[in-house]
């Protein structure tokens, strides 16, 4: 039996969730199944147009009511959250899935969302053979030091600081 892992992607620089749709590619091809929950988020972007054609292997749940940049949670942001959390714990337990990534769930955690102790329940609660994936910037401490893998994408230099938009089929 092959033994799954916890990975972790975090930091301020760009290409977390970029990481995470290419192994959940990677892993569709090589026959496996795939749950994508993406909290905060709830835009439909140029990579749903592709996961939709692989939803025989790639389920993507969206969990959110947009982005918060540093503003208090709403209430239908919360229940968004929980609800998103709640059936991540469902999912898990089915062992319908060998890769589950949670899309933002550390800024869902950061902004408290869910919690801390809601992800690390989650990592505990992880079947031996499910990788586990988790990005999001403002990774807690406790979940790095939890996963089995930690990766910091560190922001050098962002072209959207010289007035760059975010890019159809680049950055949206």
């Amino acid at each position: 039996m092959r033994r799954g892992y916890v990975q972790v992607y975090t930091g301020n620089g760009k290409g977390k969730t970029t990481a995470a749709l290419g192994l959940a590619i990677r892993a569709a091809g090589a026959g496996l199944k795939v749950f994508i929950a993406q909290f905060i988020k709830k835009r439909r972007c140029s990579e749903h147009v592709l996961l939709d054609e692989l939803r025989d292997r790639i389920t993507v749940r969206q969990y959110g009511t947009g982005f918060l940049m540093g503003k208090k949670p709403t209430k239908a942001a919360v229940q968004a959250a929980r609800t998103g959390y709640e059936e991540v714990r469902k999912e898990l337990s089915s062992q319908q899935y060998d890769v589950v990534i949670l899309d933002e769930a550390n800024v869902a955690a950061h902004y408290e969302l869910i919690t801390t102790q809601d992800l690390l329940e989650l990592m505990a609660l992880k079947p031996k053979k499910v990788e586990l994936v988790i990005t999001g910037r403002y990774a807690d401490e406790r979940v790095m030091q939890a996963a089995d893998l930690v990766t910091e994408m560190r922001e050098i230099k962002h072209y959207g600081k010289q007035g760059v938009s975010a890019r159809r089929g680049i950055e949206k």
